[in-house]
């Protein structure tokens, strides 16, 4: 599928990037509603991504992988978005890890060499388990109550309970947070599946998202050596690599376009019977003004969103220096194309009208899935509260406009 005028490859790897996702795309949109319906997860969906290198996406290309930023990414899996939002979410989730640690280089070079290795030659999935029951997202900030007890002979033992597990079936690796036990800090641990004492509980039924195989981690007295200890938690929330975020809005504003697609293509193939004294007995339904104006608002609240979300993903990897400028406006970007995507699957579904809830057409998929971008980090009353924390901040420096990225500290 060649990109509409308003898309933003740029550089080579966002094209090959690109073809990746486009390749897979519209496979993976003919099987996604029966994965949505029986909640099963689509092995098949990873088998192909395998084979098609796409799981090495940012894995660095000095290691082998296609070395793709955060531009790149994002570009990607939008594309991916719109033949299958669930598939697109999870595999997101293993390309933010890897991306993440191709940036901040945190683990020690031998693990990271490995995992990245293994990506490559062998499609190994990984993800980080931070969700738990009791304390939910980490992006609020508590202490994992997963513990990790040192013994005598430096090695650890992990003990507790992981929800969100996106990707469960399929992860080769865990990488999980954990309180070290007897103190007021948390650290990752890389956590292989063959582990004696994990397991997996296959508790997820929801509503949205159905696809993701996102189930419960249980850790019961998990032995792990010395060395399976990553880095401190704080880590992985460094504003340094924030950008990799952006990877979720990117599918959700994947799902809105392909519901917005999917409502243009409806509109002009279906025929309505026309009133008594209308020179035509029936015309297409994109001929009513209506129709013609809802179709209209779509587009006009994609466009600022693509470009919103673009534009700030290539100002990530083109402009370092401009990073700490940038993370509040990343952490927004979530929440305005979250919003964006909830209101434009909304008009796509009053196109089609009452058909639009028939399980037979894909947007009651869209309109459910579009709904887990509000319970997807960061949320939305955490963004508004730093938006606001900023613009006091500024507002007492003297500087209490809004600050250009980059402007006036480049030394």
């Amino acid at each position: 599928m060649t990109p509409g005028p308003w898309y933003f490859g740029r550089t080579a790897a966002d094209w090959e990037a690109y073809e990746r996702a486009d390749e897979l795309a519209d496979r993976f949109a003919a099987t996604a509603a029966e994965y949505d319906r029986s909640g099963t997860f689509p092995f098949a969906h990873f088998d192909a991504l395998r084979e098609h290198g796409y799981l090495a996406l940012t894995v660095p290309a000095a290691y082998g992988g296609l070395g793709a930023g955060v531009h790149a990414t994002v570009f990607a899996q939008e594309r991916l978005a719109r033949g299958d939002g669930a598939t697109a979410l999870a595999v997101g989730w293993h390309l933010y890890v890897v991306g993440k640690q191709a940036d901040s280089r945190t683990w020690p070079e031998p693990v990271r060499r490995r995992l990245f290795g293994e990506v490559v030659s062998e499609g190994a999935l990984l993800n980080a388990c931070a969700s738990e029951p009791e304390t939910g997202s980490p992006s609020r900030g508590g202490l994992p109550r997963t513990t990790a007890r040192r013994l005598a002979d430096g090695s650890w033992v992990l003990r507790g309970h992981k929800s969100f597990t996106t990707l469960a079936p399929v992860l080769r690796y865990f990488l999980v947070s954990a309180t070290l036990e007897g103190t007021e800090e948390a650290a990752w641990f890389l956590v292989p599946r063959e582990s004696e004492g994990l397991r997996i509980e296959e508790t997820w039924d929801s509503l949205a998202m159905r696809a993701t195989g996102s189930h419960d981690l249980w850790l019961d007295d998990v032995h792990l050596p010395a060395e399976a200890l990553l880095e401190p938690a704080r880590e992985r929330n460094s504003a340094a690599t924030a950008g990799w975020n952006l990877h979720v809005p990117a599918v959700y504003l994947g799902i809105a376009q392909a519901a917005r697609d999917f409502a243009v293509r409806y509109a002009v193939e279906r025929r309505t019977v026309n009133p008594p004294g209308h020179p035509e007995a029936t015309s297409a339904l994109a001929d009513r003004p209506h129709v013609q104006r809802l179709i209209g608002e779509m587009d006009l609240a994609l466009l600022p969103a693509r470009i919103t979300l673009m534009d700030l993903a290539r100002q990530w990897d083109e402009r370092p220096e401009w990073r700490p400028h940038l993370v509040d406006a990343v952490a927004a970007c979530k929440p305005f194309v979250v919003e964006t995507a909830l209101a434009v699957v909304d008009r796509a579904m009053r196109v089609a009208g009452g058909a639009s809830l028939a399980r037979q057409l894909p947007l009651e998929r869209y309109y459910r899935d579009v709904r887990a971008g509000l319970h997807n980090p960061p949320m939305e009353d955490v963004v508004l509260s730093n938006l606001a924390r900023s613009a006091i901040a500024r507002a007492r420096s003297g500087r209490a406009g809004v600050e250009p990225a980059g402007e006036g500290r480049q030394g």
